[in-house]
């Protein structure tokens, strides 16, 4: 009972919080794409100080290697939970586009949003993941990184990690964009995807781990490019201990 009335209290600071910032996004949305889109994600950083603070959920950023700011990146992440999102907006604090669902674009003024911080992906429609391909080159191209969960959906496999697509890799490849790894390891544990209604105070740790290099790589090196990341999210996943894992990796 005392979990289900801390869902809604957090539902409802989420909602309060998101109202607030709207009329700005708004405003933001007539700057275009790029410089509109970037003050969004500014905004949408702020609702996410707010509200993680609001609910109790102290989330904690390392990197295993130093994170240089003026860089960009292809960011790739493991995904188990509705908070991994959010919790990327809250930690990674420069202009960023994530590859998301377009059916969440459909939700009443979040939509709004939603579709002018990232760039949408139709996975049901060869062409409309072809285009989605294409804007985030445009956003590389303009020095802005990306964010990118190459399971494509929930790990609900009981292992480590759900197998890769090959889209972020060759991308990676084809504009010479390195690939920093990324590893959620709590967020299952404050909300289980299986569960959208036990969201849970605590801590939410997120890892960045050594950048990926594509320096001597061709674009038919993809597959080469995604084991070589999948390999080290999975060993480090496992290092972790993380609650999700009930299969032995393979």
């Amino acid at each position: 009972m005392l979990r289900l009335l801390y869902t809604i209290y957090a539902a409802v600071v989420f909602l309060v919080i998101m109202l607030l910032i709207f009329p700005l996004c708004i405003l933001a949305a007539f700057l275009g794409r790029i410089r509109g889109g970037n003050m969004i994600y500014m905004l949408c950083t702020a609702w996410a100080d707010l509200w993680f603070a609001l609910a109790g959920i102290r989330v904690q950023k390392t990197f295993t290697a130093p994170f240089d700011k003026e860089k960009k990146y292809i960011l790739i992440a493991n995904h188990i939970s509705y908070l991994d999102i959010p919790v990327m907006v809250k930690v990674f604090r420069k202009p960023m586009r994530a590859l998301g669902k377009v059916e969440m674009g459909a939700i009443p003024v979040f939509g709004f949003i939603y579709k002018r911080a990232i760039v949408t992906v139709d996975r049901k429609s060869a062409a409309g993941r072809a285009k989605s391909i294409r804007i985030l080159r445009s956003v590389i191209n303009k020095g802005i990184s990306i964010f990118v969960f190459p399971e494509g959906t929930f790990n609900e496999t009981g292992r480590p990690l759900k197998d890769f697509y090959n889209g972020a890799f060759k991308l990676a490849l084809e504009t010479g964009t390195p690939v920093r790894p990324v590893l959620f390891l709590d967020t299952y544990d404050r909300m289980p995807y299986t569960k959208r209604l036990s969201l849970n105070p605590g801590r939410c740790r997120v890892v960045f781990l050594d950048e990926v290099p594509v320096d001597g790589l061709g674009p038919k090196d993809h597959e080469q490019l995604k084991q070589k990341v999948f390999a080290l999210m999975e060993q480090k996943l496992v290092e972790y201990n993380v609650s999700w894992i009930r299969q032995e990796p393979q």
